[in-house]
Formats: C-alpha cells, structure tokens, sequence
C-alpha cells in the first residue's frame, strides 16, 4: 500500500492519498485539454497548432481576436463557475449531512434569480446591465440570511436547513414566475437567458472580476476546510470535545453562499453543477476534504466548460445556453443518485 502523501498549509495538514493525488493530476490534465479543445472548435475550426501561434502571438489581428477575446475568457469564466459552484456543494453536503444538497436546494440560486428578475425588470433600463451580478449576490446572501433565520431555534439543524429551504426556494421561485408575467417581453427573454445559465459574451472583465472574488474567498476557505469533518459528528459529541459546532456552521454557510451567489451572478442559474460534481469528486477521492474539493472545483469546471462548447457548436449557427447541457448531462446522473438513495 502506498503511503499518503502528507500537504501542511499553515500550519495543519491534509492527507492526499498517493492514487488521489495521481487523479488529481489526471483531472488537470483533462481539464487542460478541455480548454485546448474549446479553443479550437467553434464556428472557425482551428487546429492545436494554429491556437499556440495565436497565443503566442504569431496568427493575425483576426483569429488572434476569436481565441483571445472571444473562446478564451468565455471558457476561464465558465471553469470559474463550475469550480465555485461545485466548492459550494461540497460545504453544503457536508454541513445538513445530505448528498442531495446543493445551492438549489437552500434557496441560493432562486433568491439570486429573484433579485436577477427583479433588477432586470425594475432597473437594468437605468442603471444598465452592469449592476445584476450585484443584485444577484445580494439575493442569494438574503435568501440564505432568510433560510439560516427561520431555521435557528437555540441553534440550527441540517434537517431545519434543509426543510426551510426547501419552502424558501419554493416561495422565490413563485415570485420569481409572477414578475416574469408582469415583465416585458425583452425583459422576460434575458430573464430566461439568465435563467438557464450561460457565458455567452464574457469578457476578461467578468474573468476577473470573478477571480477576485474567488482568491479573496479562498484563504477563508482554506482556513475552515480542517473543520468540515466535525460537522458530520454528533452535535453533542463535537460540543463535548470544545468544537463552536454553531459557530463553525454559520461560517461554512457564508463562505458556501459567497462561492455560489458569486458564480450564479456572472453565469446564471446552473442547475446540477452545484450537486453532481461533489458526488463525482467523493467518487474519485473517497478522504480527504481539502483533495475532495480541488477535485470538485475541476469536475465542475470541466462540466461547465463541456457544456458550453456543446452549446456554441452542436447546433451551429445557433448558440445555446450551457444551462441547458448541463440539465442534460446532470438529470440522468441525478436520478441514478435518488435510485441510489432510496437502495
């Protein structure tokens, strides 16, 4: 048996598996070829070669546009995306003790669709569309402000979580329909665009706008990853070896709601990543929640970043939202998980 490779990271370490280690590796190369793949098709074929002479800058003003300004932000986005949303799912499991959980499921994405709707609905002819990643945060950090009230009573519980969430969700979602009734015609089309999910017209300002927000999350995240583990005890047994169980709760809440509301506002309501891409990486890396989340953070890039070049090439001249190829590619591996659930 191969002896696990011990990372120390301030201070604290994290076991990664030698046969985790070589799949992480193994996803990072996939991940690259994905990239190098989305790169080269599209409307304008180009081969391996021709994009390194276009990044190197040796193929024209003309395609050097195409890959530069056009594949290449849309795909970082989308991978940024897919990493925040799977992150998030990953702390969501973990915190209600559920493998159902998911953004979707605690409200986040219909409180950040709500406030989508409604800025684009009351707002975006003033203000313009720059404000509706903004407006998109601020709804899903009030949907889970919502959720994480209703729930506590002398602390809270994954099962109160989870069934007020559910209602929250529901109730959003309500709301979210009838301003979309009452809405215009144009607001209504970008809604549903949004809605779905897409990076369609990304630049490398959302490219880094959203880094930003990612590598300023990160260091918390990295700190509060070594108490993941104590949420799937017993709450009476963490509090009696001197573990803040609601403390540590609440803080995971908000760096998962951060993670998800930052992805939802610059690349929609993606259904499934935030559910699917956590089960693949416990899959792949049983132990281990630091390893576990760099491998979600590359299945949902990847399954994003798939998604995406299925929908600006399947169908072409049409450009389709990768919300939609992600429903398609995460209902079928949903239903395997319910089977599997209820087995």
């Amino acid at each position: 048996m191969p002896r696990p490779r011990i990372l120390r990271w301030h201070g604290f370490s994290r076991r990664i598996e030698g046969t985790g280690a070589l799949r992480l590796l193994l996803a990072v190369l996939f991940s690259l070829f994905v990239l190098v793949l989305g790169l080269c098709l599209g409307k304008v074929m180009l081969s391996p070669q021709r994009v390194a002479a276009v990044l190197a800058g040796e193929g024209g003003a003309g395609l050097s546009f195409i890959v530069e300004q056009l594949r290449l932000p849309r795909l970082l986005l989308g991978a940024l995306i897919g990493g925040a949303l799977a992150v998030s799912g990953l702390i969501l499991q973990a915190i209600v003790r559920n493998p159902l959980a998911s953004p979707d499921l605690l409200g986040l994405s219909s409180g950040a669709s709500a406030a989508a709707v409604l800025y684009l609905s009351a707002f975006a002819a003033t203000w313009g569309m720059g404000g509706l990643p903004l407006a998109a945060m601020l709804g899903a950090g009030s949907a889970a402000l919502a959720v994480y009230g209703l729930a506590w009573k002398q602390g809270t519980s994954p099962l109160r979580l989870v069934l007020i969430g559910v209602g929250v969700s529901a109730m959003l979602a309500a709301a979210t329909t009838f301003m979309l009734v009452f809405s215009p015609l144009s607001t209504t089309l970008s809604a549903y665009v949004w809605l779905t999910g897409s990076v369609y017209g990304a630049g490398w300002r959302e490219v880094k706008a959203l880094a930003g927000v990612l590598l300023c999350l990160l260091p918390v995240l990295v700190l509060l990853s070594r108490h993941v583990v104590v949420q799937q005890l017993d709450e009476g047994l963490a509090r009696g070896i001197g573990v803040r169980v609601q403390w540590l709760r609440a803080a995971l809440l908000a760096v998962s709601v951060a993670l998800a509301g930052s992805a939802i506002a610059w690349g929609g309501a993606m259904a499934f990543v935030g559910l699917i891409a956590p089960h693949i990486a416990r899959q792949l890396i049983p132990i281990g929640f630091a390893a576990q989340a760099c491998m979600a953070a590359l299945v949902g890039a990847n399954l994003v970043m798939l998604a995406d070049l299925a929908g600006r090439t399947l169908f072409l001249p049409l450009d389709l939202p990768a919300g939609i190829f992600v429903a398609v590619f995460g209902t079928p591996y949903f239903l395997y998980l319910l089977i599997k659930q209820r087995q």
